[in-house]
């Protein structure tokens, strides 16, 4: 059972024919691990899959914000915002979104001949938990390079890209400690104000509020605002909506996304709100800007 076939509103998701799947399978590279299927859903609601009859795909999602459920060798698991979870091919499984809070998620159905070696013990919610040296923003991104990857098209040279992102992908949840390490050496050893903007960096897709970041950092609000405001020049909220605007422009600049969408993931749900703020920091609508960029 399938739910919600009418979608989710900048929802983004990539099928990949049989024929292309089959030349990964009889590939010396990309037999080891490929995709087979890959999107983006947020505030997926209604989202609801039950499969009696097992596929021959081993399913990742990751939970970004919100909340499901899923269910696995008749036990069943709640998910939280910042959890992810792999079901293993060859078992009925099912999961859905939460009624109240629907999760929003990144998913991943993936196949080969190692394919198991990376799912095995991750059958149960796992935590991700944001921090300074947390790099989550990274991995979305990484995601987002494996889509654009798969989106360009099926030669050989992009599939085996798109399996080496991948690889690098399942790594950096597996091994998160020594990802997390490689980056954390004294230029990332950040004070309160950089360790701020890492955390708001780490958090585009959500609506944060100044007491979300005093109580991340551990400062008064009056006094983290203060210091803050002395070494960018703008207060907390108003430098995350700066930062909030970077992304759609990146998002703008080298992806096919509707604004829509860019709201989406940058956790604004009104697109008119969004085009107000844009056009206040970039001088110019999203449309313009789209427009003379793609020129």
């Amino acid at each position: 059972m399938i739910g919600r076939k009418d979608g989710f509103s900048g929802e983004r998701a990539l099928a990949l024919p049989q024929p292309v799947v089959s030349e990964m399978e009889n590939d010396t590279y990309a037999s080891v691990l490929h995709i087979t299927d890959i999107g983006y859903y947020p505030k997926a609601h209604h989202h609801l899959r039950l499969r009696e009859e097992p596929i021959n795909q081993h399913v990742f999602i990751y939970c970004v914000a919100g909340g499901g459920w899923f269910r696995l060798n008749g036990e069943e698991h709640a998910v939280r915002t910042n959890q992810y979870f792999i079901l293993p091919s060859g078992v009925p499984h099912a999961y859905g979104a939460d009624e109240t809070t629907p999760w929003t998620i990144y998913w991943i159905h993936f196949k080969g001949k190692r394919a198991s070696v990376f799912s095995a013990d991750q059958h149960y919610p796992i935590e991700i938990r944001p921090g300074v040296h947390s790099r989550i923003s990274d991995r979305i991104e990484l995601f987002e390079e494996i889509f654009r990857t798969l989106e360009m098209g099926y030669s050989r040279e992009h599939l085996l890209y798109a399996c080496s992102l991948f690889h690098h992908y399942l790594g950096t949840l597996r091994y998160i400690q020594p990802y997390r390490d490689a980056v954390a050496g004294p230029a990332r050893q950040a004070d309160m104000v950089t360790a701020a903007i890492h955390y708001m960096e780490e958090h585009l897709e959500k609506k944060l509020s100044l007491e979300d970041i005093v109580q991340h950092i551990g400062y008064s609000p009056s006094h983290f605002t203060a210091l803050f405001g002395q070494r960018t020049g703008y207060t907390p909220l108003a430098y995350f909506n700066r930062l909030k605007i970077r992304q759609a422009c990146k998002l703008l600049d080298f992806t096919d996304m509707k604004i829509n969408q860019i709201c989406y993931k940058i956790g604004i749900e009104d697109t008119y709100y969004f085009s107000r703020l844009f056009t206040k920091i970039m001088g110019m609508s999203p449309k313009a800007y789209k427009k003379l960029k793609k020129g």
